[in-house]
């Protein structure tokens, strides 16, 4: 499972979970300054688990930054790459936060909560940097960090539903893709979203610190598997999901990530805008592609990618094995001539170039599968 460059040398935080996957023989690993569980068994099969079941991953180390206040619409159009303004209340967007260059800061889900209430969900290695840049914005509005007040579980997978709904005080059914909506879970006031990252259907619960180990243990007497961080990272990188950190940084833009969709740059008052429409009308000269390995080998962080002449003509930033396709498969920038589904490349391993193709994105899509 790969660690960002973020990530500290010592863990020091511990989520409110940590004595439940203490519990449950978890190996745990330094990820973004939290002490995580990285797998509790196979990871793949934990991977299965969520493809065919159900499965939940502890994911409190993620930010949870709340926007309030007549000013809180102003405030967060002046970091995200779309217009909160527009969210209607109970939904929640994907979007990035980028600096002055079109670096990506970080990708997020902002949740609208109430006419002047918003909650935003940053990756963990970066919560600090978004907090910094929604405080230096907020105006007259209401910045604050509640990531230690509450947990946060995704239960994911096509039984999550059934396995959650018995805990619920309100009808699943009724929360769409992309909502959040307030509900006691397990007697305990919370908030569920139908959000996740793992490319199957699912929810992510925020709920009280002192409730979460409760509610972990009555999701998995309902037949949810425990799963860590590495299952997490096989099931995203099959629906084709970035990483920051990986995928995603600084280093990239949004265009040549293929995530030009989620900005919107032509808003008054949003200070990487200028740089963002310069970006979009210049076409990207590398762009993220997905590959599949056609040979033996699985490709890593930092491996060269080649062209069929053995040019190096991009790097491979994510990669690993899919239990799903039953194939190694991987992500990774190349020049954008080469980023056609069907090319030929390879991959340098070890000092050998392993042949691989470009495919579409994502590797998974359940509907699909259904």
């Amino acid at each position: 499972m790969p660690i960002s460059d973020a990530d500290a040398a010592d863990s020091s935080r511990r989520t409110p979970l940590y004595d439940v996957h203490a519990e449950l023989g978890a190996r745990f690993v330094p990820f973004a300054g939290w002490e995580m569980p990285v797998r509790y068994g196979s990871i793949l099969d934990e991977a299965r688990a969520v493809r065919s079941g159900v499965g939940l991953f502890d994911v409190s180390h993620m930010g949870r930054i709340e926007i309030a206040g007549a000013d809180a619409g102003e405030a967060l159009n002046a970091v995200l790459s779309v217009d909160a303004r527009e969210l209607a209340i109970g939904r929640g967007r994907y979007n990035l936060v980028c600096d002055g260059g079109g670096g990506i800061v970080d990708d997020c889900i902002a949740y609208r909560r109430g006419r002047e209430r918003f909650l935003v969900v940053p990756n963990a290695s970066n919560t600090d940097a978004v907090l910094g840049m929604l405080m230096a914005a907020d105006g007259g509005a209401s910045v604050r960090n509640i990531t230690s007040e509450i947990a946060m579980i995704a239960c994911q997978g096509p039984r999550a539903q059934d396995a959650l709904q018995p805990l619920a005080d309100r009808d699943l059914s009724e929360i769409k893709p992309f909502r959040i909506r307030a509900a006691r879970v397990n007697g305990a006031r919370s908030l569920i979203a139908r959000t996740g990252y793992t490319g199957e259907d699912g929810f992510e619960v925020m709920t009280p610190s002192e409730s979460a180990a409760v509610l972990w243990r009555a999701l998995m007497e309902r037949g949810a598997a425990a799963c860590g961080l590495g299952a997490r990272d096989v099931l995203r990188l099959e629906a084709g999901l970035p990483l920051h950190g990986n995928d995603i940084d600084l280093s990239t833009n949004p265009y040549e990530a293929g995530l030009g969709g989620f900005v919107e740059p032509d808003r008054d008052g949003y200070p990487p805008g200028a740089a963002l429409r310069r970006l979009r009308d210049e076409p990207p000269s590398r762009q993220l592609v997905g590959f599949q390995m056609l040979e033996r080998g699985v490709a890593r962080q930092g491996y060269p990618i080649l062209s069929e002449d053995g040019r190096r003509i991009g790097e491979a930033t994510s990669g690993g094995p899919s239990p799903t396709l039953g194939a190694n498969i991987g992500m990774g920038y190349v020049a954008s001539q080469f980023s056609r589904p069907g090319t030929r490349i390879g991959v340098e391993i070890r000092g050998r170039a392993v042949e691989a193709k470009v495919v579409a994105l994502p590797f998974y899509n359940r509907r699909e599968k259904r």
